[in-house]
């Protein structure tokens, strides 16, 4: 007999006051939404380098012009190029690259915005992490291998070893794996609390990582007696053994909490945090160039943490709101806030004081963000 669990969606509600329309991003951004069929500069090719022509064939000399185009690095071998007349458009210029595909280069601070937007979908992931928790420790009391089940562990082990999801399209041409698409051979149980993983992920990184959890490795060893190279296989009513890919975890997760998240959230919402405790640890910056240093260090722990390249872990999985509010001097004195509150959980699937904190900061953001653009 199977424990059926009812879902009840409940979140709480923040008005995150997020900005997907292009051209409201270009206001925010202070620059003007721009399209590369309006008039703009050409680039022509000159003896060894290129020269670059006004809307009315006039060539630009202009020192600062030419700087400024010069720092768009747009690549040589790019065709049909087209520049923004304005340094204030929110695309700076628009070609095509030897596949023939179309290329553009942005404007920073449209980017910057952007990003913004893009990462601030972590806030509304923090805010249902209690829920997520809650939801996966009840699925994960089912009695059997039932679909529920094995999508809980998956999600849980998402949050506990912060795992890459997996993408069966790797697995097969690259030979490197994530959670589904996980091999039972990659997994060692080594005590009735223990299991290790190990095995090659991502861009050829080798993992080999520990989890001491009573529960999951029961079930991870219920998933290793299955029949089958796969590892997370659930039974369905007739007891057939199906297997799960990463769009069955984006729906599960889209079932207990009604948005539209997805595996990758787990790994951002660590990044963030890691990042923010990183910096914590190492204390106010007494310079600028402390500041940069302290910034690159904390990357390169929650990239180790992680299994990415710092680059990649800074560019996807840090909010951005992290290092700012810590170069401009108010991530510690916000973080510092929760050793104020009521540490006591009411639930043990509540958000952790240090989760509290950093759910603070990026809130804290949105709130300078909305006065700053409030006339």
């Amino acid at each position: 007999m199977q424990l059926r669990v009812e879902r009840k969606v409940v979140r709480r509600k923040v008005k995150l006051n997020l900005i997907t329309d292009p051209a409201q991003s270009a206001q925010r951004a202070g620059l003007h939404y721009v399209c590369d069929d309006s008039v703009g500069v050409r680039r022509k090719r000159s003896g060894r380098g290129f020269s670059y022509i006004h809307a009315d064939g006039t060539r630009i000399r202009d020192r600062a012009e030419l700087d400024r185009i010069k720092a768009l690095a747009i690549p040589p071998a790019w065709e049909n190029v087209w520049i923004c007349p304005s340094p204030t458009g929110h695309i700076q210029a628009t070609g095509y690259d030897a596949k023939g595909r179309k290329q553009y280069r942005y404007h920073l601070d449209w980017r910057k915005v952007r990003d913004q937007t893009k990462f601030n979908r972590i806030i509304t992931f923090g805010l249902a992490l209690p829920q997520i928790r809650e939801a996966t420790d009840n699925d994960l009391k089912r009695q059997g291998m039932p679909r529920e089940k094995i999508l809980a562990t998956v999600v849980r082990l998402l949050e506990t070893t912060r795992i890459r999801i997996g993408n069966a399209e790797y697995a097969e041409q690259n030979r490197s794996f994530g959670l589904t698409t996980m091999r039972t051979r990659h997994v060692t149980v080594v005590s009735n609390s223990k299991v290790k993983f190990k095995f090659r992920g991502k861009s050829g990184v080798e993992h080999d990582i520990e989890l001491s959890d009573r529960r999951l490795t029961r079930i991870i060893q219920r998933c290793q007696e299955l029949p089958g190279y796969e590892l997370f296989q659930y039974l369905d009513e007739d007891g057939k053994r199906c297997a799960i890919d990463s769009s069955d975890v984006n729906d599960y997760l889209g079932d207990i909490t009604g948005e539209d998240f997805t595996a990758k959230d787990f790994r951002t919402w660590a990044g963030t945090v890691e990042a923010a405790l990183a910096l914590e640890d190492m204390g106010e910056a007494t310079s600028k160039t402390a500041a940069t240093r302290n910034v690159s260090q904390a990357i390169k722990i929650v990239a180790s943490k992680l299994g990415n390249r710092p680059a990649t872990c800074r560019k996807y999985y840090v909010h951005p709101t992290i290092i700012d509010a810590y170069t401009e001097g108010w991530l510690l004195p916000t973080l510092a806030r929760r050793h104020q509150w009521n540490t006591d959980q009411t639930s043990p699937h509540d958000l952790l004081p240090e989760e509290r904190a950093v759910l603070a900061v990026l809130e804290e953001q949105l709130v300078r963000d909305k006065q700053k653009n409030t006339p």
